[in-house]
């Protein structure tokens, strides 16, 4: 898997991103990998970011498949995009004491400024077969060229 490098760290003034600055001290602090058809994301949930008892929190998932699929269309289309419509499917919990979890996201189509990619959380700690938890397709829309 190849790191993608966050050009944004140290170099953009007011770049305080919720999602992958790591210097943020109530973000989520995401890192990426391309490993050739998706993006990656391992990540290890806060005790803070709980809805209910060892639960993550569904604003949360919603903001980390939101944030995948942001760098998806950053890494593979050059560019910077918003999101323009979001669907998200809860399948199981989330739980807040697995060692990690593994966030995915793939372009699944692009029309002019618009890109469909899928997202998926996926329980990933040791020992047990990775399952989807949750999913989303969203349209990001990007600059018109």
């Amino acid at each position: 898997m190849k790191p993608i490098i966050n050009p944004w760290i140290g170099n953009t003034k007011g770049y305080n991103c919720f999602g992958c600055n790591p210097n943020n001290p109530l973000g989520v602090h995401m890192h990426f990998y391309w490993d050739g058809e998706q993006v990656i994301s391992p990540w290890k949930a806060n005790p803070n970011f709980v809805s209910w008892v060892d639960t993550l929190h569904g604003g949360i998932q919603a903001t980390l498949l939101d944030e995948i699929c942001g760098w998806v269309v950053f890494y593979q289309l050059q560019t910077a995009g918003v999101t323009a419509k979001m669907e998200m499917r809860y399948r199981k919990n989330v739980n807040t004491t697995w060692p990690y979890i593994l966030l995915t996201a793939k372009l699944m189509e692009q029309k002019r400024n618009i890109a469909v990619v899928h997202g998926e959380i996926r329980n990933a700690h040791l020992g047990e077969e990775e399952v989807t938890l949750e999913e989303a397709i969203e349209h990001v829309r990007g600059q018109e060229n």
